[in-house]
């Protein structure tokens, strides 16, 4: 049996990275500041809740990490698939 081209393999390997890193957002964006706010609202962060506090800023610096994240994970994509920039 024939493997898939490699463009097909990069693609896949780019869309499990996208899928990964966007549910650990989901789960920070959702899960911390709505379904778990209760229980992280007991942890205080200068003054405030942990749940507010994932509602109002975690879940906006999580996004900025896993925007470095997938660049990095991206370029070392590239390179393996040797498509990177010269």
């Amino acid at each position: 049996m024939d493997s898939p081209p490699p463009k097909d393999l990069y693609w896949k390997c780019n869309l499990r990275y996208l899928v990964i890193l966007l549910s650990i957002w989901l789960l920070v964006s959702f899960g911390c500041s709505v379904l778990f706010v209760d229980q992280l609202d007991k942890i205080q962060i200068g003054g405030f809740g942990l749940g507010f506090w994932m509602a109002q800023q975690g879940a906006i610096y999580i996004f900025v990490i896993e925007i470095f994240v997938y660049a990095w994970l991206m370029n070392r994509l590239d390179r393996k698939f040797d498509v990177h920039e010269q």
